[in-house]
């Protein structure tokens, strides 16, 4: 049996958390995830930014794993019409469905995150009913050269002990020695080293982060995703996750955690702020140009859903099949959105939606 190669610690480890360097990049991150908070509040409705947003997150956490879509795969993926056109854009949909599940666990168990959560987020995502790894063998490799580059623990009694261990940490309230964004670091890289599930990791410890966020009260809603900033910098990720595990290195992981935070928060307010001054100009444009049309319901609608269809239009606003469709049509006529054809379906695109997301994220 292959035998671990690094000693996981209990959290928090023993030295010193905040020093001077981790101080100066805590301030700046905690600035930029307040604004992002306090300005998530004043949209008229959060869920939007909830299913948008998750469907970018899901797009650049899956590419780290090189699982890659387009938008307009991902996005046909969403319409659920015959189901998603790649098995790349079907990996991503579960992911971001396993991210909503999640948040929903969250709402439900009076702010915990437990290892139940995280085996059904992983359920979920790899379609099975396994759960925490009861086998050895598992040994992280280099993807170019072969080389084992660590190995986590082997023995199924010592993952459930320390995935127990981790459990109490994330939960453990009113720590007033460590300050969340720095937790959420050592959260991350705790769950990453004990390697839990046989598959998707990576993918269930980015979910972590953000409902770790989430139950801190740094966030209200799961909006703020690190993985785009990961993918960018994949190289760096790896090797300070190893360095902390080779020469304890806890202070580069901290600061390029803190890093990830600040800058994610600012790209997030970009494309928030994209998304309210859509939503005020088409708002605007619908009640001059569609008034007999316009409502707050159908509105959200169009930006929940950058790619919409009738059925979605009847769930949301609660109208008949046919006042779905001509609302829709008479959209795509005044120019709102752009009408398509998939197999016997029509469906409608919010390009100018789309297209803040592909020049903010940065997506194909």
């Amino acid at each position: 049996m292959l035998k671990p190669t690094y000693l996981i610690p209990e959290l928090p480890p023993a030295i010193e958390l905040e020093t001077k360097p981790v101080l100066k990049a805590l301030a700046k991150a905690n600035r930029a995830l307040a604004e992002l908070k306090g300005r998530a509040a004043t949209l008229p409705n959060q869920g939007i930014l909830i299913d948008t947003l998750a469907l970018q997150e899901a797009k650049a956490s899956s590419e780290i794993e090189n699982i890659v879509t387009t938008q307009d795969e991902l996005f046909q993926a969403d319409l659920e019409i015959d189901g998603p056109n790649s098995p790349a854009a079907k990996e991503v949909a579960l992911y971001r469905d396993a991210l909503k599940l999640g948040f929903d666990h969250l709402r439900q168990s009076d702010g915990l995150i437990t290892n139940r959560t995280l085996i059904a987020m992983f359920q979920l995502l790899k379609g099975h009913a396994g759960g925490l790894r009861d086998t050895p063998g598992t040994a992280l490799r280099n993807d170019t050269t072969g080389e084992i580059v660590y190995v986590p623990p082997q023995d199924a009694r010592d993952i459930k002990t320390q995935m127990t261990s981790l459990e109490s940490f994330i939960n453990l309230d009113q720590d007033p020695e460590i300050d969340p964004l720095i937790k959420m670091a050592l959260i991350h890289h705790q769950f990453e080293s004990i390697h839990p599930f046989p598959d998707g990791n990576g993918r269930i410890g980015r979910i972590l982060n953000v409902l770790y966020l989430t139950r801190s009260g740094l966030l209200d809603i799961p909006i703020l995703y690190l993985s785009r900033h990961i993918t960018r910098t994949k190289a760096d990720y790896y090797r300070l996750l190893q360095a902390v595990r080779t020469d304890g290195a806890w202070e580069d992981w901290i600061l390029y955690m803190l890093g990830a935070v600040a800058e994610t928060a600012t790209t997030t307010l970009e494309l928030l702020e994209g998304i309210r001054t859509q939503m005020a100009s088409v708002k605007s444009r619908m009640r001059t140009e569609l008034p007999h049309l316009y409502s707050q319901d159908l509105l959200n609608n169009l930006f929940r859903h950058p790619y919409t269809r009738i059925e979605f239009v009847i769930n949301d606003i609660k109208v008949s099949r046919q006042t779905a469709a001509k609302y829709l049509d008479q959209l795509a006529d005044a120019g709102f959105v752009n009408k398509h054809r998939a197999g016997r379906s029509n469906y409608y695109v919010n390009a100018d939606l789309v297209r803040l997301f592909l020049e903010v994220s940065g997506g194909k």
